[in-house]
């Protein structure tokens, strides 16, 4: 049966007995996507009012709805940013809490959750419950990352950053094989906030994990014009392509054209650019044909060494992953949240087209995650089995237990909660 979403300003009355609430609907995999049994969800995104901002403190408490796409517009101008961003504007601040999302300055300020002062959630029973860091610490907990399992979001309050301009100073750097990469990023997270790197995936030998580290910063007023950037306009992929243009020649032609544009740059450059490249083109997944593609990233823990980056591109291109995007970052610490996705070392995205091989290639890098400590983000999943998430987090069944807490009947769930911690269907 298809699923469908039912949509209202008013967000109490909207989440009332609804089994999931959802938001622009950009997850790369089924977490959004309500159960085959009850395939009816909350749509959040007219609940979309700022309700409080502090500009003293930042304090900004918002309904669940808003998005980060009118966040920036509104308070880019005003030189306040958000203190943790994910990779596209496109993201609600339910999702933002859901996701637990972290940016490309993970290494410095951590997850969105580390920045959130308290929640308003709609949990199962229909109470409507405030949590944060010093009250429903457990329930508030295990909302961070949760997935949207543990109560409907209805508010967020968070403290947004103050920034000297709303532009940014960036510098991008050629790398020559993975070992210069982990080098790279080690060394950028000591002096800048912003760290991220994009990887050839398809090279193999001498010049594996070879790609281009990118770093930057908010620049200073004396470096950046007085008015902000211009909002540009934004192409759009028409219609979905009846093949993919995303096939190992393009991707080996791709990533020998952007390895090998001039580098060392070094400038000013608007947010929007640095921040959500993939937001520069509407609809890009088109590209990927009837089939599409997932999204799979992982992070590798420091435990696993130096080596661990390596032998999963090894594993990756001895398997023919071919993918056009391939992100690696550095993470710092772990979050508070209970299945938050960081931890201390680096984690690698991958964009990956849809073929009969897909399943099997997910498989193969999941056993080798786990091998080496590490994890997946249920933000980007769609193929993980239930037996691998288990083995890769140690913290499940403090999540489950404290889900069975607040919601005894499994009244919340999703596609993705059926598929991985056994909810029935």
């Amino acid at each position: 049966m298809p699923a469908r979403e039912k949509r209202s300003e008013d967000l109490a009355a909207l989440t009332e007995g609804a089994v999931l609430s959802r938001g622009l609907g950009r997850s790369y995999g089924d977490s959004s996507l309500p159960p085959p049994s009850r395939p009816l969800a909350a749509n959040t995104t007219l609940a979309d009012r700022i309700l409080a901002f502090d500009p003293d403190t930042g304090l900004l408490r918002a309904e669940a709805g808003l998005s980060v796409l009118e966040l920036n517009r509104l308070f880019l101008p005003r030189r306040f940013f958000l203190p943790v961003s994910p990779g596209t504007q496109f993201v609600t601040l339910g999702g933002m809490v859901a996701a637990d999302v972290h940016g490309k300055n993970h290494h410095v300020d951590g997850c969105f959750g580390a920045h959130v002062a308290s929640l308003r959630l709609r949990v199962a029973d229909g109470r409507i419950v405030e949590c944060g860091p010093d009250r429903e610490v457990e329930l508030f907990r295990a909302t961070l990352g949760g997935m949207g399992l543990t109560g409907h979001v209805l508010e967020v309050a968070f403290r947004m950053k103050r920034i000297p301009t709303p532009w940014i100073w960036a510098e991008t750097e050629r790398m020559r094989d993975i070992d210069a990469f982990m080098d790279g990023l080690k060394d950028a997270a000591r002096s800048w906030p912003f760290t991220m790197g994009w990887i050839d995936c398809l090279k193999r030998g001498a010049q594996l994990g070879r790609g281009v580290l990118m770093r930057g910063r908010w620049a200073e007023p004396h470096e950046a014009p007085p008015r902000p950037p211009r909002p540009r306009p934004r192409p759009s992929v028409p219609f979905v392509l009846p093949l993919s243009l995303v096939t190992p020649l393009t991707v080996r032609a791709f990533n020998s054209l952007y390895y090998h544009l001039p580098r060392r740059t070094r400038g000013l450059q608007a947010p929007e650019p640095f921040f959500y490249p993939l937001d520069i083109v509407s609809n890009w997944n088109r590209l990927y044909g009837p089939r599409g593609f997932t999204q799979y990233q992982c992070v590798l823990p420091e435990t696993a060494g130096r080596g661990a980056a390596r032998r999963f591109l090894e594993l990756l291109t001895a398997r023919g992953g071919a993918s056009m995007l391939c992100v690696i970052k550095d993470c710092g610490p772990e979050g508070s949240g209970l299945l938050s996705f960081p931890k201390p070392g680096i984690s690698i995205a991958l964009d990956i087209p849809i073929t009969d091989d897909t399943q099997a290639l997910v498989d193969a890098l999941n056993d080798a995650v786990a091998a080496e400590g590490g994890r997946v983000y249920l933000a980007k999943d769609a193929l993980t089995r239930a037996a691998h998430f288990r083995a890769m987090e140690p913290r499940l069944d403090a999540f489950l237990a404290v889900r069975r807490k607040w919601d005894p009947e499994g009244r919340i769930k999703s596609a993705q909660s059926v598929r991985l911690f056994g909810d029935t269907p």
